[in-house]
């Protein structure tokens, strides 16, 4: 076979505006992506949130970041944001809207006291993103702990045993109390649902240490997930609850292999990129190597972080290859790699971390050569949608050629480069980091090491851009009690790890902000390695050249609208007259439907919780039309928890915060700034609810403190009729129900899911309903927030199920809540130099201070202050934010206080 050498293309590397003259299938591929990526302008979301996990009970406070992808500069499109909080069966506890002032706003979610342990999931996107693959979105996993309802401490650990062609599983669960002492010699029930079924039930009892062993079997191939849900037996009278995570059922291990460019070439030296698995979907550290069929070893598989490594390859002619691992017990086991291309052209990049350039080589074997002598390469290298560099070089004998880039160029993050055939078929692509110094440069001033407890604290912050020129820029602040909250900064999600990293690539990726924590040029290859085996989501070239465009379904959200459709009988009414009135106000708006009945009300501005009464006429003035409503956000397809990125072992893995989040409510339940009722030393059995279908009660169907079925309200002239002397403390006055303890409000009607008006109630045939739920303990309104303060009272109708809603007792006329703009909360910071902030009662806060609004003047200069805690021990300052050039930025600070 000839000997392959390198050439430097002289001509090869030219700019955008310096095309060689004639490649029009170049042009053509830079046309197709100036136009896709002018027009479809994509949006990147991050929130910094005060921590980076909570309890029950607490309050988590976020800023929102709205960016455009291209160059991280604030977004000039969208000035609203979607803010869900959601639980692990994927079901929106709660959703808000959030405004956006230059691209920026700021949110908090309420976690209820009676929010049970788990984990929880944060997305936020626009309403222009639901244009694009969920992929997009912000979404992030986080732990809650529950310590106010329910002490015990649970740590589970797993176990695998192969068993002919099945695989037992073996959970030990260890229960302990706060204090670290087990639960010995209880019963504990249990029930195992995997892949969404019951799979088994049983019981078992705790040993002397507190665990208890729960085995199941599977076949050998089975990858189910699920969970386990555990009921304790504290006492004669008492059970706790606990849901595990089922994270995998198998202890298989898969390696895979991720040739560099794409392809191993037969006589071509590749870089091979691999990743090894655990049935999980993560990381396992295990050694091995590389052999042929003949058994020879040729390189060695030597991870080097989470699973992820890479080594060279040289494929002779005719033979495959296999990895081979070796796991701790002395046994081995084979994976084929890819097989090797006969005729093929390879694309490899090298890059260090002193040097702001990277070398790309190209190189075709024999086969390839004789068949495509002569003919065009082409090569593109773009990063976040910019195109920087374009190129056209026809292939000669040598089979190669050697590319310099410079990267002054290229923006910091991922960078793609892609060699194209003459005909702009993609041959091979690779991935790599830029890493050249172009963060925000953050000092701080003011700052001593060590405070006392309540002492002030002041900082001065100072901002540049990479250039060391002051700039103007938009920052959030969060201070914790470390001591109470320990933080893993390398399983942290950052701005910096979610807008260089997660945002870009596909799959998951551990720890993230391992990459950037303390970077060395072992983490940067480290991170090459990452890219070797990671998946770009961004666009799809063949999309592009085929101009294969997104469906743009969804307008970038300026101000609130209301949008609807008027129908009669399933048709639409053309035409039709539309009046709407509602807020503090009662501002009467009037509108008018198009030839498909649909209208639009724009440019509002209302608070949530706001109440509209709409109306709608035929062209000729008829009422008897139906009114139906856009609110398509809640058909939304979310994808489900990835259950990698699950914690097994919550309360365990977060003790130091428990104990102090019980520290700090049992001060607070002292001084009476609680309610009592929320705590409970037990969780004492109660008669199991009935399970409802079509039923939109946020805390679960069926979860409610008393059910009415179909039955019950037969025959019945109206709800009130119905209801009446049915629900104790239930009254009824003018047509609203309230309940006697709390006159001052009245009870919330949910019908269908949607918020209707008190006296909407008598305007609902009962026989038209399945079912009502009751709710008026705090454990079952706390989820509704204030607009259960007074009760609420959930009716499911016989052809309900949690949809919108189009009131057909009141022709032409509906009663309609649409998610109105969300009004954050000011995050309460005690002044301890005035005598009116000094108690008795002790600070245990963990979030010392949260700043959502830290803005640099024209000369890069803030200020924050705030007054520590009675904590003492290890306090932690966290700086994010980005400035109007779309430079990004974080500092971490400590300080003592003792």
């Amino acid at each position: 076979m000839k000997n392959l050498t390198y050439a430097a293309l002289c001509f090869l590397v030219c700019s955008l505006l310096g095309f060689i003259p004639g490649v029009s299938s170049l042009q053509t591929l830079v046309d197709s992506f100036e136009k896709y990526n002018g027009k479809y302008i994509q949006e990147k979301v991050y929130l910094h949130t005060d921590k980076p996990y909570y309890a029950s009970g607490d309050e988590i406070w976020f800023k929102a970041y709205v960016l455009n992808s291209k160059d991280l500069s604030f977004s000039p499109q969208s000035n609203l944001l979607y803010a869900e909080l959601l639980d692990q069966k994927n079901q929106v506890k709660k959703r808000i809207r959030i405004p956006l002032t230059v691209g920026t706003g700021w949110g908090n979610f309420t976690l209820p006291d009676t929010l049970k342990e788990g984990n929880y999931r944060i997305r936020a996107y626009t309403n222009w993103m639901r244009n694009f693959d969920t992929d997009y979105y912000y979404d992030h996993i986080f732990k809650v702990g529950d310590i106010r309802t329910n002490q015990t401490i649970v740590e589970t650990h797993y176990a695998f045993t192969p068993s002919g062609n099945q695989e037992q599983v073996v959970a030990t669960i260890n229960y302990k109390n706060i204090e670290g002492n087990p639960y010995a010699n209880r019963e504990v029930a249990y029930k195992i649902e995997l892949d969404g079924k019951d799979a088994f039930r049983g019981k078992v009892t705790t040993d002397a240490q507190g665990n208890a062993q729960i085995k199941f079997s599977q076949p050998m191939s089975s990858q189910k997930t699920g969970m386990i849900t555990t009921s304790l037996k504290v006492t004669d009278r008492a059970v706790v609850d606990k849901v595990i995570p089922v994270t995998h059922t198998s202890s298989e291990y898969s390696l895979q292999f991720f040739p560099e460019g794409g392809d191993l070439v037969e006589g071509l030296r590749s870089r091979v990129g691999f990743k090894i698995l655990k049935s999980d979907g993560l990381g396992a550290d295990i050694k091995g190597h590389i052999e042929d069929d003949s058994g020879n070893p040729v390189a060695l598989v030597n991870p080097k972080y989470k699973g992820i490594g890479s080594f060279y390859l040289s494929p002779e002619m005719g033979k495959k290859y296999f990895g081979v691992l070796k796991f701790q017990d002395g046994s081995e086991r084979k994976y084929p790699l890819p097989e090797s291309k006969k005729e093929g052209i390879i694309l490899s990049l090298s890059q260090r971390a002193e040097v702001d350039s990277v070398v790309l080589r190209v190189m075709a074997n024999n086969p390839f050569i004789s068949n495509n002598l002569g003919k065009d390469l082409n090569l593109v290298a773009q990063s976040s949608g910019n195109l920087i560099y374009s190129a056209k070089a026809k292939l000669s004998d040598q089979g190669g050629f050697l590319v310099k880039f410079s990267l002054k160029d290229f923006p910091l993050g991922i960078s793609q480069v892609t060699l194209f055939n003459e005909l702009m078929q993609p041959l091979a692509e690779r991935l790599f980091f830029v890493n050249k110094d172009n963060y925000l440069k953050m000092a701080t001033s003011g700052l001593k090491g060590t405070y006392r407890p309540r002492e002030k604290v002041s900082v001065s912050l100072n901002t540049k851009d990479p250039k060391a020129e002051n700039v103007v820029g938009s920052y959030s602040v969060a201070v914790i009690d470390e001591t109470k909250v320990p933080v893993i900064e390398e399983e942290e999600n950052t701005i910096l790890s979610e807008l260089l990293l997660n945002s870009d690539l596909r799959g998951n990726i551990e720890n993230p902000n391992y990459y950037f924590v303390n970077q060395d040029a072992t983490k940067l290859e480290q991170l090459d390695n990452l890219l070797l085996t990671q998946g770009w989501r961004r666009f799809k070239w063949t999309d592009v050249l085929n101009q294969s465009w997104p469906n743009l379904k969804y307008k970038p959200e300026h101000t609130l609208a209301l949008r609807g459709q008027v129908k009669n009988n399933k048709k639409v009414v053309p035409n039709a007259s539309i009046i709407a009135f509602g807020g503090k106000n009662l501002s009467i708006i009037q509108a008018t439907a198009n030839e498909n009945g649909e209208f639009v009300i724009d440019s509002l501005f209302f608070p949530d919780s706001t109440k509209f009464v709409i109306q709608a006429r035929s062209e000729k003035g008829k009422k008897f039309v139906e009114i139906e409503m856009e609110d398509d956000i809640r058909d939304q397809v979310i994808p489900k928890i990835k259950q990698n990125d699950l914690s097994v072992n919550i309360s365990s893995s977060m003790l130091a915060y428990l104990k102090s989040s019980k520290t700090q409510y049992e001060e607070l339940l002292k001084y009476g700034m609680v309610d009592r009722t929320i705590m409970l030393e037990e969780v004492k059995v109660i008669e199991k609810k009935k399970e409802l279908e079509n039923s939109s009660n946020l805390n679960g169907p069926g979860n409610a403190d008393m059910i009415i079925g179909a039955k019950d309200l037969e025959n019945a002239p109206t709800m009130e009729f119905a209801l009446q002397g049915k629900v104790a403390g239930l009254i009824f006055q003018n047509g609203e129900a309230y309940f006697m303890r709390n006159m001052g409000n009245p009870v919330q009607i949910i019908l269908d899911g949607m918020y209707v008006e008190p006296d909407m109630l008598n305007a609902i045939n009962p026989n038209d309903v399945e079912s009502v739920e009751i709710l008026k303990n705090i454990s079952y309104t706390a989820i509704y927030g204030s607009r259960g303060s007074g009760g609420v009272i959930v009716i499911n109708t016989k052809r309900g199920g949690g949809g919108g809603f189009s009131n057909s007792y009141s022709p032409g006329i509906i009663s309609y809540m649409p998610i109105g703009l969300f009004v954050a909360k000011e995050f309460y910071s005690p002044n301890y130099d005035k005598p009116e902030g000094i108690t008795s009662m002790r600070d245990y806060r963990s979030t010392i201070y949260w700043n959502p609004r830290v803005i640099t003047d024209s000369v890069g200069n803030a200020k924050f202050s705030f007054f520590n805690a009675d904590g003492q021990g290890k306090y932690r300052i966290v700086i994010e934010g980005t400035d109007l050039k779309g430079h990004i930025g974080r500092k971490v600070i400590h300080y003592n206080v003792n």
